[in-house]
Formats: structure tokens, C-alpha cells, sequence
């Protein structure tokens, strides 16, 4: 009786399972995620089991990977956007409650300087120093070409006014915060400054232009009567430009008047004089070069300059934009050329002055959206 017993349970157990292939059911429902691959489906009836293995084990972890890598590239996607370019240009110095979310690049204001300072250099544009060496490089070619034949430049010359670029153009962006405050308020990229969103009083403002204004002082003192007289002329500019804005739509070449008179200054520090047929077309040429690029950078706040009522180049030029700044680049380096030809420089570094400017008329051309956050943020709008 026995050996019949375990006779039989052989043959139970040679025959083909078929209870045994509706246990390999999937234990989950389908992944609702396109990319992952199709889910483990039952057996048909009747067909013999395949080699084991975990059951869709693999295709879960697949598609967590993929899941993971789509939200990577999102965030990627998200960090690289035009926008990421403005914060510091559009955030709260205190990162108060209602201030744009902080961008993970920080500036050497924010590293190194004491929190009770941040809000002033944030306020000279300290953290953007593409708007003073944009101050700086006219005064260096006059005095490059006013050297005599044969020698370098006078470096002390050259210190002091890269001193006094950094002072100057600090003191623009105070008073143009300082008068435009009410303005700034109602556009979106300057709401943040230190005047507009009220981190910095009005008062301790203008205290802060008077301390820049004193040491400003101390460097033209250093140069001759000819030149103090004629840098204190260019206060006129500084003060006036800011109101500009709000009476034509040329604010951009008063602009360059203001920007390029270092051109005229660089050149009388050493000579005590100014040579008309050598300066005047290098100053025509900056003046020509600031219309392009702060054009270009007047682009961005174009819908909130006709909500606010300020007139700007961009707003006058239109969809014509592209051959007016054509134009003005042309004329750039044509009065460049024409300036170093009447100061007698050799051919070489003419041409390479030429060139420079023939090239960075060419990268503005080619991203007309992105050079008003990376060559046009000099100006003290």
C-alpha cells in the first residue's frame, strides 16, 4: 500500500504544472511610466515555466533610473535659463521675505565683504565690474596714444584712472538709484536694488555719493588744472543722465557722452591739452560703441518702459534695432581707424585696435538676448 502511495505521488509530480503558472502573476499593476519598459505579462495556460528570475525587478530599477534622469535634465534645464544671469542684479541684499530665490553663484560681495557693507557695494555695482573697466578702457587708450614714440605708458596715470573709474561709475549707479527709485520700484529687474526695495535709506544714500564723490576728489587733485577743470565738467553728465530717460529717447548716447569722457581727460592728464583731430574721433567711436551695446541691454526692459513712461533707443529703433546698431558699429570703427591715423600710430596695432572692436561688434550681433545681461549690465539704469 505504501509503494503505491509514493508511485502515485511521482506522477503527480511529472506532470506538467499548470496550477503552478498562475503563481507567476505580476505582483504590482503596470508603471504608469512611458519610458520604463512593458511590464511582466502571465504565462499563457499550458507552457512550461521559464528559468527563474526576480520578476520585474529589472524593470523597476530601470525605470527609477530614467525617472531620476528626466528630473536631471529638468533641473538642468531650469539652472541653465536666461534668468539665472539676473540674480544679483534682482535680489533683496538681505534675502528678505518676498526676494527672488538666491542663485547658487555667489559674488565676492556676498563672500567676503560684512553683511552691515553689502548693501553699499551692491549699490556701486561692486559685484559688476564689466560696467567700470567699460568706464576705464577709453580713458587707457588716450593715454596709451598720448605716450610719446617709442615708450610705455605713464602706469601711474594709468592706476589712477582705474581708480577713479571704480569711484566714478559708483557714484552714477548712486544717483541714478537715488532718483530713480520711485521708477525701479515698477520694474521687475531693479525692484530688488538696495534704494528701491528700502535696504539702504535715501539719506544714508546720499551720504554714501558724497563719501565716493570726496575720494574721487582726491584723485583729480593729482592731475594738472587743465584736467581738474575738465573732469569736473563730466559732473554735469553723471548727474544729469539719469533724468534723461524720462525726456527722449536718445538716453543711451547721452550716455555715451558720460561714459567716454575719459577719452578726452586720459589724454589731457598728459599732454595739458587736447588735440582735436586725434581725440575727437576716439570719443565719437566710444559714444557709437555705448549705443550699441546699451541698445541692446535697453531690450530687456522694453514692456516695462512703456508701463513706466521711460523712452530708451530700443523703444525709438524698433524692429530696426539690428541696422541702427549695424550702423553705429560701422561708425565705431571707422572713427576709430580715423583716430589712430591722425595720432600717426603705426598700421599694426591700429588695425589691432580695429579688429578688437570688429569682434566684439560680431559677438553682440550673434546673441541678441543674452549681451544685455553679460556686455550691457555697465550702465547705471
Amino acid at each position: 500500500m505504501a509503494l503505491y502511495i509514493l508511485r502515485a505521488g511521482r506522477k503527480l509530480r511529472s506532470r506538467s504544472p499548470l496550477p503552478l503558472s498562475l503563481l507567476y502573476l505580476p505582483s504590482h499593476p503596470p508603471s504608469p511610466n512611458p519610458l520604463s519598459p512593458p511590464p511582466c505579462r502571465p504565462q499563457p495556460l499550458g507552457s512550461p515555466l521559464p528559468p527563474w528570475r526576480p520578476p520585474c525587478i529589472g524593470s523597476r530599477r530601470r525605470s527609477r533610473i530614467l525617472d531620476g534622469f528626466r528630473h536631471s535634465l529638468s533641473l538642468a534645464s531650469i539652472s541653465s535659463s536666461p534668468g539665472t544671469t539676473e540674480d544679483h542684479e534682482s535680489r533683496r541684499p538681505d534675502g528678505g521675505e518676498g526676494s527672488p530665490p538666491a542663485s547658487s553663484s555667489r559674488s565676492w560681495v556676498d563672500l567676503y565683504l560684512p553683511e552691515s557693507v553689502r548693501p553699499y557695494a551692491l549699490l556701486a555695482r561692486l559685484d559688476k565690474p564689466i560696467g567700470t573697466w567699460l568706464l576705464a578702457w577709453p580713458c587707457m587708450w588716450s593715454i596709451t596714444m598720448a605716450a610719446n614714440p617709442g615708450e610705455f605708458p605713464d602706469f601711474k596715470m594709468l592706476a589712477l584712472f582705474g581708480c577713479g573709474a571704480v569711484l566714478l561709475r559708483g557714484a552714477g549707479c548712486t544717483v541714478n538709484d537715488l532718483l530713480d527709485q520711485d521708477i525701479d520700484k515698477k520694474v521687475e529687474r531693479t525692484k530688488y536694488r538696495p534704494v528701491a526695495s528700502g535696504i539702504v535709506p535715501p539719506f544714508q544714500g546720499l551720504c554714501f555719493l558724497g563719501f565716493q564723490l570726496l575720494l574721487g576728489l582726491g584723485i583729480l587733485l593729482q592731475l594738472n588744472n587743465y584736467s581738474r577743470i575738465l573732469g569736473a565738467s563730466s559732473l554735469l553728465l553723471v548727474f544729469s543722465y539719469p533724468l534723461m530717460k524720462r525726456y527722449t529717447f536718445w538716453a543711451q548716447a547721452y550716455l555715451g557722452l558720460t561714459f567716454n569722457w575719459g577719452a578726452l581727460l586720459g589724454w589731457a592728464a598728459v599732454k595739458g591739452s587736447l588735440d582735436p583731430a586725434t581725440i575727437l574721433p576716439l570719443y565719437s567711436s566710444g559714444v557709437c560703441w555705448t549705443l550699441v551695446y546699451d541698445t541692446i541691454y535697453a531690450h530687456q526692459d522694453k514692456e516695462d518702459d512703456l508701463k513706466v513712461g521711460v523712452k530708451s533707443t530700443a523703444l525709438r529703433f524698433g524692429s530696426l534695432t539690428k541696422t541702427w546698431i549695424s550702423g553705429f558699429g560701422a561708425a565705431c570703427i571707422g572713427s576709430l581707424a580715423l583716430s589712430g591715423y591722425n595720432a600717426e600710430l603705426d598700421l599694426f596695432p591700429t588695425s589691432g585696435l580695429v579688429l578688437w572692436y570688429s569682434v566684439e561688434s560680431c559677438l553682440v550681433g550673434l546673441h541678441p538676448k543674452g549681451d544685455e545681461r553679460r556686455v550691457g549690465k555697465v550702465s547705471s539704469r
